[in-house]
């Protein structure tokens, strides 16, 4: 299974929506609470668009949710102005060769040379084609090829993750990939015919931006709301498709996510004093201290909800 917080995201909306109900009479205008299935796809919200949610629902002024947070202790807010998170796109490089025995290799075309001139280029797509100012991400995960030890193959396959902010940064990290593939494999010989395919998953999932002048708002609210526990943070390069929100309308939709510290007290003590390191969000050990993130992020997601349907009914 998968645990990285979604019940507790769940658990929350739910929450949010009694709440919100309840106090039905201090707010005016129109909530429109979303159920988002397949989030860790990133094809959940890109497919609840594609069936006509703004059509078949109104169009939101402002889009807000939340996420558990692994590194922060339980309860304290943090948010990010601007990007929040980044484009995730996953590649294949399919690195074709011609096989033959180990002990010819200068009768082959060694796919696993090609591949692996390939991964080392690739590196400084980021450190020499990439403004510094930028944040990218380029990492191999996965490297196959071969089946025996004195076998040159037929081809090889790597597997990438590529991270970025910026449309621009990601066009450019994707066309560079493309271009070193093709570069290596002819700086080895290999023919037209066999030059590297090179496969980007669609869709992808897009950066999540946070608009500044909105997030302001809402954390002036949870600052009140929540003295000495909300802070700024530095961005990330996960990836979250929350985002898919705001770019169906970026001119006319305000939008931001936040996340809610989900490490347990004592847990968050030990690990600062060196006793103990804290797992990752998707780490099969991840177990967030349920209870304060639930009743953190309903009060949280019903306080800027209560201000802002307050603000739009005048």
């Amino acid at each position: 299974m998968h645990a990285c917080g979604h019940d507790t995201h769940m658990a929350a909306w739910v929450g949010t929506a009694q709440l919100m109900a309840e106090r039905r009479d201090q707010w005016s205008g129109t909530l429109v609470m979303i159920l988002q299935p397949a989030e860790e796809l990133g094809l959940g919200a890109l497919a609840m668009l594609e069936d006509g949610l703004f059509e078949r629902f109104p169009k939101p002024d402002y889009v807000l949710g939340f996420h558990d947070a692994a590194q922060a202790p339980a309860g304290m807010i943090g948010y990010s102005k601007g990007y929040a998170l980044a484009n995730v796109d996953s590649v294949d490089i399919k690195v074709k060769g011609i096989g033959g025995h180990g002990a010819y290799p200068h009768t082959t075309k060694d796919p696993i040379v090609i591949a692996a001139s390939i991964v080392t280029r690739l590196q400084t797509l980021v450190s020499r084609e990439t403004n510094p100012l930028d944040s990218a991400v380029v990492t191999v995960g996965s490297f196959l090829a071969g089946t025996k030890h004195n076998i040159i193959p037929d081809e090889a396959r790597l597997q990438l993750t590529v991270r970025s902010y910026g449309d621009d940064t990601r066009a450019a990290l994707l066309d560079g990939i493309r271009r070193i593939a093709r570069a290596e494999a002819l700086a080895a010989g290999l023919p037209e015919d066999l030059l590297p395919e090179v496969t980007v998953e669609e869709p992808y999932t897009p950066s999540t931006y946070n608009t500044p002048e909105f997030t302001e708002e809402v954390m002036a609210v949870l600052k009140e709301r929540f003295p000495e526990r909300v802070f700024e943070v530095p961005s990330v390069m996960g990836g979250e498709d929350f985002g898919q929100f705001y770019r169906a309308d970026p001119d006319n939709i305000e939008s931001l996510i936040f996340w809610v510290g989900g490490v347990p007290q004592d847990e968050y003590e030990a690990a600062q004093r060196g006793e103990v390191e804290l797992v990752s969000l998707h780490s099969p050990f991840w177990a967030p201290d349920a209870p304060v993130v639930i009743a953190t992020a309903t009060e949280a997601m019903t306080a800027a909800t209560l201000d802002l349907l307050a603000k739009q009914g005048g």
